[in-house]
């Protein structure tokens, strides 16, 4: 009895009493409905699971199997890969919104949330490649290589992923378990994200999270949480209408390791690193910008500046930032040809100087009202 009670007063503490801004608008929905796609995404991964097979020769064929033979395994997996796509549709609109909030002054929330960002691109990677086609076979080639940059360890590194001297089986097998296992690491991590949220309470329109404008989250915030079911509404309708706009032609073509693609393309969600990855001839560099694209919003909690906002100046710039984020992401799908070869390394250069800059100005806008 006493840990049943101890279970609903910390579930009566997360979603019914919790001290809540009554300045929060629909964009603070984006964090309650990425909770929901990563459980929705854990349910549909984990009946796909039963059916899969994590071997080369059968892999492409056991994910036909489930779409044609599969009682409604067409309708898991094409929720599961669309699913990925609105996880992080929404991820992306939460860290703008961060952004633009300066939630970084809560230092682990932001460090956490960072940390969820970058296991949730390694987990997607994973899902990516576990189709066996064309284009998800020589993504992992690529990635995987970049790996032997890493100084003395690098090229071990790269041969122990692989489990040989190339992508093969046993890497589909790695990644297959990294993937299944992966989710439940991110659970407890979110877990831990909310946790550190609830103790030091959400930024809000007013750029603050004091005690003075409160209310608590149940019904007023669980009623706007609600609005979500219209997104699932028209994510299910969409998913259904257009199973595959947002996948290549490549993915329905058997892997094949003699023959590579024309043009090796990821995901749109990997489009703006793997734009910059390109950017730069040099491969270790290329890899330290690709790493850096991500790192650099770290840097943002380590800085103390709770004295002022400089608001306007800020929404300027992660306007700008938004931008030149989805300019890369689209020259990330370019063919490597004039003018995107020019394009691409000054898009990245604005991308990181927009970075930094809001890094020095938030540093030194404290200064200021002294």
């Amino acid at each position: 009895m006493k840990i049943n009670n101890s279970l609903l007063n910390f579930v009566n503490g997360m979603l019914v009493t919790l001290p809540s801004s009554k300045t929060l608008t629909l964009s603070w929905n984006f964090g309650s409905m990425l909770g929901m796609v990563l459980i929705f995404q854990i349910l549909t991964g984990t009946f796909l699971a039963f059916y899969y097979t994590p071997d080369s020769l059968m892999a492409f064929s056991t994910v036909q199997y489930i779409m044609y033979e599969v009682n409604f395994g067409w309708v898991f997996r094409i929720f599961h890969f669309n699913g990925a796509s609105l996880f992080f549709i929404f991820l992306y609109l939460h860290i703008f919104k961060g952004l633009f909030f300066m939630s970084y002054r809560l230092k682990k929330v932001w460090m956490s949330g960072l940390t969820i960002y970058l296991l949730v691109m390694m987990e997607a990677f994973m899902g990516y490649v576990l189709v066996w086609a064309q284009m998800s076979f020589w993504a992992a080639v690529v990635i995987t290589s970049l790996l032997s940059v890493i100084p003395i360890w690098g090229p071990t590194i790269v041969t122990w992923i692989w489990s040989g001297f190339g992508v093969t089986g046993a890497t589909l097998k790695f990644f297959f378990v990294l993937h299944f296992l992966l989710p439940w690491a991110i659970l407890v991590i979110v877990l831990g994200h909310l946790i550190f949220l609830h103790s030091t309470g959400s930024t809000s329109s007013l750029y603050c999270h004091g005690d003075y404008d409160k209310v608590c989250f149940s019904p007023e915030y669980l009623g706007k949480d609600a609005y979500n079911i219209v997104i699932w509404l028209l994510f299910i309708v969409l998913s259904l209408i257009y199973p595959f706009n947002l996948g290549d032609a490549e993915m329905f073509i058997e892997a094949d390791p003699m023959m590579s693609p024309v043009h090796i393309v990821p995901e749109w969600y990997f489009l703006f690193a793997y734009a910059i990855l390109r950017a730069i001839p040099n491969k270790v560099l290329g890899v330290v910008a690709l790493l850096m694209s991500i790192v650099t919003f770290y840097f943002f909690a380590l800085v103390n500046n709770y004295t002022s906002c400089l608001t306007k100046l800020n929404k300027f710039l992660v306007f700008m930032f938004i931008i030149s984020s989805t300019i890369l992401s689209w020259l990330g799908q370019c063919t490597v040809e004039d003018p995107f070869t020019i394009l691409s390394p000054l898009f990245s250069f604005i991308y990181f100087g927009l970075a930094y800059l809001m890094l020095f100005i938030f540093m030194s806008s404290k200064l200021l009202f002294k």
